[in-house]
């Protein structure tokens, strides 16, 4: 019988390894080419002179996040803002910098926007140069694109969203900030995973699946329920809100002004850890 047992576990088939839901939202450094994607590097101006990918174009994302912030990042801003930057809907937008917070803010306003096809740098500037390919110091002239009627999604979550949501069982608010930070204050029921969790410290790459869907659960969010991330300023909750959605996530928002807006507001509920 052991041996019957033996032999039957031996022919059984190995589970199958966990995948990413959507593979497709991070490219490989040895994929990052101009003709594939538009690449946008979104590093200060003068790393960009220093060197990057070749055919990639330099971006300043602040003036987007502050467009946002403010209430005019309508379709009319898009429209004017991606054509400058040669950015059509006909063809993938890649974003890289050496910051992942700064690449992850940029995919997530590009969404934001109505982007159908951004995606990531897996590892960033760091994983590329590592990989010893090709560096320009040609600086990237912009294609530009006839001006498209692009329709923002609904990615953006404001104070009166995360208000409404503390505490709640049928939505998920995600804490991405740091231990210390979180000790100060939080909002009322949100689940807490810093944000540096979901990479590897050595690639500067997003862990594997199985890495990220056991650090999910044991955090207590859930993948299948609306999600809304915040931070301090924005930037550490967008790299939240990519790895939700790399797992599968479907309805998830940044709080873009995040707990500098919500906890000088003396207003908010709000919760010690």
């Amino acid at each position: 019988m052991f041996t019957l047992l033996l032999s039957a576990s031996l022919l059984a088939p190995a589970a199958e390894p966990v995948r990413y839901a959507k593979p497709d939202l991070l490219v490989e450094p040895t994929d990052a080419k101009a003709d594939h994607f538009t690449i946008l590097d979104t590093r200060p101006k003068d790393k960009y002179v220093d060197g990057h990918i070749p055919g990639a174009v330099n971006v300043a994302v602040g003036p987007w996040a502050k467009a946002v912030n403010d209430g005019k990042a309508d379709s009319s801003f898009w429209s004017q803002e991606l054509a400058k930057h040669g950015v059509t809907p006909k063809k993938s937008v890649l974003v890289y910098s050496d910051d992942l917070r700064d690449a992850a803010r940029a995919w997530w306003l590009l969404k934001l926007a109505g982007v159908p096809d951004a995606r990531l740098l897996n590892g960033g500037w760091d994983a590329y140069t590592a990989a010893k390919l090709e560096v320009s110091k040609e600086a990237g002239q912009p294609k530009l694109a006839e001006p498209s009627n692009w329709k923002p999604e609904p990615r953006l979550a404001v104070m009166a969203d995360v208000v409404k949501l503390a505490d709640a069982t049928d939505a998920c608010v995600v804490d991405a900030r740091g231990a210390t930070e979180v000790a100060g204050g939080k909002v009322p029921g949100a689940k807490v995973l810093e944000w540096t969790e979901l990479i590897d410290e050595k690639t500067k790459k997003f862990k594997p699946a199985g890495e990220l869907i056991k650090l999910f659960d044991e955090s207590k969010i859930d993948l299948g329920k609306p999600c809304v991330t915040y931070c301090q300023g924005g930037g550490r909750a967008a790299v939240m809100a990519f790895g939700l959605e790399l797992m599968g996530a479907k309805d998830v928002r940044n709080y873009n002004k995040s707990w500098g807006e919500y906890g000088a507001d003396k207003t908010t509920p709000k919760e010690k850890k």
